[in-house]
């Protein structure tokens, strides 16, 4: 799919849900094979952000939350820096008919030392205050590929450009205007999802998959 194919679907795509027609487009399973999201399926990951120590453990629950007609999958997220829980999330994603993985929203908690919440900076839900969802992984990324992953005005803008693809790996950028002059860079290896994540530009934050358990 070229450039300006791309947009054209992202445009389509982005006006269903938001005028609550989106359902007929959905499939209730997200299978997409660079990011599978089967109930049950449990990524630990190890690194480094803030400069601390950084231990990520992400799992698909099995609920699902509907979002302008659509149904979402719910996938849980906890973020331990130094051992102690820093950061709790739980990201809704979707899948359309053409395997295209849709970002619908986040519901995300900073903690402070007791664990009491200090700040849901970050949240957002597409229909909401003007939010949109965006593509977080095409059906058949390509190189050259670019997309909108979110969209909250301020507060989430985040963007994606395909850089590599093998037969197993894929490699893409990421980076958002609201921090300009960071860029990550994040491998996904074919049936598991993402496996490495780092800053190679204006930062150095570095999360790598050291276990992954695939539900069904």
């Amino acid at each position: 799919m070229n450039r300006i194919a791309l947009i054209t679907l992202l445009a389509f795509a982005l006006a269903a849900p938001a005028a609550g027609a989106g359902s007929r487009n959905f499939v209730r399973t997200v299978d997409n094979p660079w990011f599978p999201l089967k109930t049950g399926s449990v990524w630990h990951y190890r690194g480094v952000k803030d400069g601390k120590p950084s231990r990520d453990v992400v799992k698909v629950t099995g609920h699902t939350k509907t979002i302008l007609g659509v149904d979402t999958t719910a996938v849980s997220d906890r973020l331990y820096l130094s051992g102690r829980l820093e950061e709790r999330t739980t990201d809704w994603y979707a899948q359309d008919a053409r395997g295209n993985v849709w970002y619908f929203g986040e519901n995300t908690a900073e903690l402070d030392a007791h664990g009491h919440v200090k700040t849901r900076e970050g949240s957002w839900q597409a229909g909401v205050n003007g939010a949109k969802a965006g593509i977080f992984m095409p059906g058949d990324p390509r190189p050259g590929q670019t997309g909108l992953q979110e969209f909250l005005k301020g507060h989430a803008e985040d963007h994606f450009k395909v850089l590599r693809r093998t037969r197993t790996t894929l490699l893409t950028k990421e980076w958002t205007p609201l921090e300009p002059g960071v860029i990550d860079h994040k491998h996904y290896r074919r049936g598991v999802g993402t496996v490495l994540e780092q800053t190679v530009k204006g930062g150095d934050e570095r999360n790598t998959l050291v276990s992954f358990k695939a539900g069904r």
